[in-house]
């Protein structure tokens, strides 16, 4: 599992201009499985992805999300084994 921090590398003017493509971006890697929950940080610099799937597969996702394609966006990924997790997650603990 991951977790992937966006750090916002633009004014907020063109993360609003390239919001409604980044949402659909996400849109599409929920309906593939691959994302399991996401939204802006507090305050809005960036953002948290969190995603089960092979890194090879994150990585071309990520290459491909709107933000890092007009380089307005940098991004941290971290891998972690999700060893526990709370009632109603239990598919996504790994041994």
């Amino acid at each position: 599992m991951f977790v992937v921090s966006l750090n916002y590398k633009v004014p907020l003017t063109e993360i609003d201009r390239l919001q409604a493509a980044h949402i659909e971006w996400l849109k599409a890697c929920y309906a593939e499985g691959i994302f399991v929950a996401s939204g802006p940080k507090k305050p809005r610099t960036g953002g948290i992805i969190i995603a089960q799937c092979p890194r090879e597969v994150l990585d071309a996702r990520l290459a491909a999300d709107p933000f890092a394609m007009c380089n307005a966006a940098d991004y941290e990924v971290t891998e972690f084994l999700a060893r526990m997790t709370t009632a109603g997650l239990d598919d996504f603990r790994e041994a």
